[in-house]
């Protein structure tokens, strides 16, 4: 009987401490979380300049990491970006270029085809655990779901917008678009008690997000009451909790604060000394999303992950200002431009103990070296049969490469393309029938990109151009279009 007591006392602790040292080791394995926001502006938080709208928790990712001054997206709206932010890849690679709306979400050619492999299937393959928790709009065909794309678990909506309080709007301030006034007329409409503004600045109807676009657990719709950021930082904090034990890559991709504006009443009391409700309401959506960013901030810290897990906080495109009031400032341009405003975006980042912190990083960045950077760490090296555009960030950030991360960098969306080549960049941006023409600046003197250098500097535009072409040949047509 001793013999065997002490047999099995041995085998219990055998097993206990095979499972202690598979728990630290798989706490030793970084988690990833990838904060994402919604039409945020270059200039619309505190650490990027705005004294306006208090943004603490956002500008402690700064403050605790890294704050890029040149970080990029692949494109200036929300879809195509977000294909190159999953894929690693220039998304006019595979044929993704244009921005899926409405019913066109559920066009069976319009998503992330399955030939790329997403961020979250590379990391669920080496034992990660994946979630995602917000928009998708990379398919609204069961085929693109993000189930069946490498996400273990999936809370939120797979189309390009969602109301964040359904009607009636109870307890927010909601602006919609209309064409019409309800008196026939044009300008601003307000209820009497202020909840509810129409607008026909837009010259435009309110899209109807949430037509065949439900909000769902998995795969089945749910009926959330909360308020959608609140909602979707519930979610985040839960997933975090469960999972504090194992390796985790949670992409937390917020639709703040894209439309429609809907503002939450405590948030509003905040901002009530902002005169114009239209800003007004955009204040509140951002000091909202900027209170989520601190709850799952402070999540990690109070379940000791901060030192154990790399944070990005990026947005998706720049802000539609006429839309949103959202700022691009300095930048010229704004959502759906090649100008800087549309393409440079707020780009922090964030590894307690492991990152410098405060500091300053004025190289070129791109959205795709989150791919690439989240592999590195995560020790899951890509084929080279599927070799991705994005670069490992952290040799670069701990000096280890002195070196550009991208010498070049390149944008296509049909005739709105540019092309950045060390500090020059070339471009075209035709809108409402202007723009067709080449134009060329020099970002090093001129990051507001004011002064055309095209007719100035011949052979540097011919250089750019035939750098552009050659970059452009590598590219495929659109899957499909909205034509």
């Amino acid at each position: 009987m001793p013999h065997i007591h002490r047999t099995l006392c041995l085998i219990v602790s055998c097993v206990a401490f095979g499972s202690l040292t598979n728990v630290e080791a798989a706490a030793r394995r970084p988690n990833i979380v990838l904060l994402f926001a919604d039409d945020l502006g270059y200039g619309e938080l505190g650490c990027q300049g705005n004294s306006q709208i208090p943004t603490p928790h956002i500008d402690s990712i700064a403050k605790n990491g890294i704050r890029f001054t040149a970080g990029y997206v692949t494109a200036p709206y929300c879809s195509a970006s977000r294909a190159g932010l999953m894929s690693g890849r220039y998304q006019t690679r595979f044929g993704y270029e244009f921005n899926p709306i409405g019913a066109d979400n559920e066009n069976p050619n319009a998503g992330l085809p399955a030939s790329q492999v997403t961020l979250a299937r590379h990391l669920k393959n080496v034992g990660y655990t994946t979630a995602l928790i917000g928009k998708w709009h990379l398919g609204g065909h069961a085929k693109f779901h993000p189930l069946r794309r490498g996400f273990d678990e999936f809370f939120g909506f797979t189309h390009e917008g969602h109301y964040f309080v359904q009607p009636p709007y109870k307890g927010v301030t909601t602006m919609l678009r209309r064409k019409t006034l309800p008196d026939g007329g044009q300008g601003r409409w307000i209820r009497k008690d202020g909840k509810l503004v129409y607008s026909t600045h837009m010259r435009s109807n309110e899209p109807a997000y949430d037509a065949n676009n439900p909000l769902v657990r998995g795969s089945q719709p749910v009926n959330e009451t909360a308020y959608l950021t609140d909602a979707f930082t519930r979610e985040a904090v839960d997933f975090i909790d469960r999972n504090q034990t194992k390796p985790f890559f949670l992409y937390l991709a917020y639709n703040a604060v894209h439309s429609p504006l809907q503002g939450a009443e405590a948030y509003m009391k905040r901002f009530e000394h902002i005169e114009d409700v239209h800003r007004r309401i955009f204040a509140a959506m951002l000091a909202n999303l900027d209170d989520s960013v601190g709850a799952v901030l402070e999540k990690l810290r109070k379940n000791g992950l901060e030192e154990n897990t790399l944070v990005f906080f990026i947005s998706d495109n720049g802000g539609p200002t006429r839309e949103l009031t959202s700022s691009n400032l300095p930048l010229r341009g704004g959502k759906g431009d090649v100008y800087e405003g549309g393409i440079r975006i707020p780009f922090l980042m964030q590894w307690k103990g492991r990152l410098p912190a405060g500091k300053v990083y004025e190289k070129p960045v791109i959205s795709l070296d989150v791919y690439a950077t989240a592999a590195a760490l995560a020790k899951a090296p890509i084929p080279k049969q599927r070799a991705i555009d994005g670069v490992d960030l952290l040799p670069h950030l701990l000096g280890k490469k002195e070196e550009r991360p991208h010498e070049e960098m390149f944008w296509r969306l049909s005739k709105r393309t540019a092309i950045r080549v060390g500090d020059w960049k070339l471009l075209r941006n035709p809108r409402d029938g202007t723009g067709a023409e080449w134009q060329l600046y020099d970002l090093s003197k001129d990051t507001v990109e004011q002064t055309d250098l095209s007719q100035r500097q011949p052979e540097m535009k011919k250089q750019l151009l035939a750098r552009w072409e050659q970059w452009n040949s590598e590219m495929i047509e659109p899957a499909w279009s909205r034509k």
